[in-house]
């Protein structure tokens, strides 16, 4: 019996505990489902709910002003958005992945998922985001079941199938493009490309070399628009608006556009102003 249990676990044969929270940190019914969320104690991986808003979230290709929004506005954006989330989780451990969902069900559009190398890593980056925000909104953390994002991730969506659309329960995991990923992972870093470059289901090596070139065409065309449009460097577009902090943690200096304001002075100048602020008493 024991064996049987074990093997069902957080499958759909599991009449007790939710698969899909198990597989992807989140559920449509919420505290209402009623099957368990076996919430864990520590984990890797951070699950920041909802925190990543699309420029045209609310009519897809119109801004909040009701103005037409190009597409590579809208990759922009989401870059900008990445690469600062990226550099301000890193200061706390080594990334193994970050991963941003562009679905639009309330309980998992927004959604940011942090997997560290260690999971005492993730517990101090946790501690860290209690209380502050981004962006004026308050960033909501929790520690995550997931840590095999194959099993989380949308295999249609992968293959640009997928009939279910933004409402899907499965994670459609919105993608950088190879210039931004090679300066925040490496060069030689595959462990981000992995939950999107091997197949649950075990497909044969022929059928995974045609995914990944097509992979690598729409990451060239992502890498044209940042050459044409000249990208802004890290959070520089969202201003990087955490508040509330009170830490500084030392990372190095990253090549930005002559002129701009860079991710650390402009995280001292919140810093400053935070000091002042209690220096006031406000």
């Amino acid at each position: 019996m024991a064996e049987h249990l074990a093997s069902i676990f957080g499958t759909e044969k599991d009449r007790v505990n939710c698969p899909f929270y198990f597989k992807i940190g989140a559920c449509r019914h919420g505290d209402r489902c009623s099957r368990l969320h076996n919430r864990p104690t520590i984990s890797p991986t951070l699950l920041l709910s909802n925190m990543y808003q699309r420029p045209d979230m609310i009519t897809p290709g119109v801004d909040t002003q009701g103005q037409p929004i190009e597409a590579s506005k809208i990759q922009e954006h989401f870059e900008d958005f990445y690469e600062d989330i990226f550099e301000e989780l890193s200061k706390f451990g080594d990334i193994e992945s970050l991963n941003v969902c562009d679905n639009l069900a309330d309980h998992m559009i927004g959604n940011v998922y942090a997997q560290f190398k260690e999971e005492d890593q993730a517990a101090a980056a946790l501690n860290a985001l209690q209380g502050r925000f981004y962006s004026g909104r308050p960033i909501i953390g929790d520690f995550s079941p997931v840590t095999d994002f194959r099993e989380a991730t949308c295999r249609q969506y992968e293959e640009n199938s997928c009939n279910r659309g933004g409402y899907c329960n499965f994670m459609h995991v919105k993608m950088i493009g190879r210039e931004l990923k090679r300066k925040l992972y490496g060069r030689h870093h595959g462990r981000f490309w992995g939950p999107r470059s091997r197949s649950r289901s075990g497909s044969p090596p022929h059928h995974n070399q045609r995914r990944e070139r097509e992979r690598g065409d729409r990451d060239r065309d992502h890498d044209r628009r940042d050459r044409g449009g000249g990208r802004r460097s890290g959070g520089e577009r969202h201003g990087g608006r955490y508040g509330g902090d009170r830490r500084r943690h030392g990372s190095p200096r990253r090549s930005r556009s002559p002129g701009r304001e860079g991710s650390e002075e402009r995280r001292a100048r919140i810093e400053q102003w935070n000091r002042e602020r209690e220096e006031k008493g406000e």
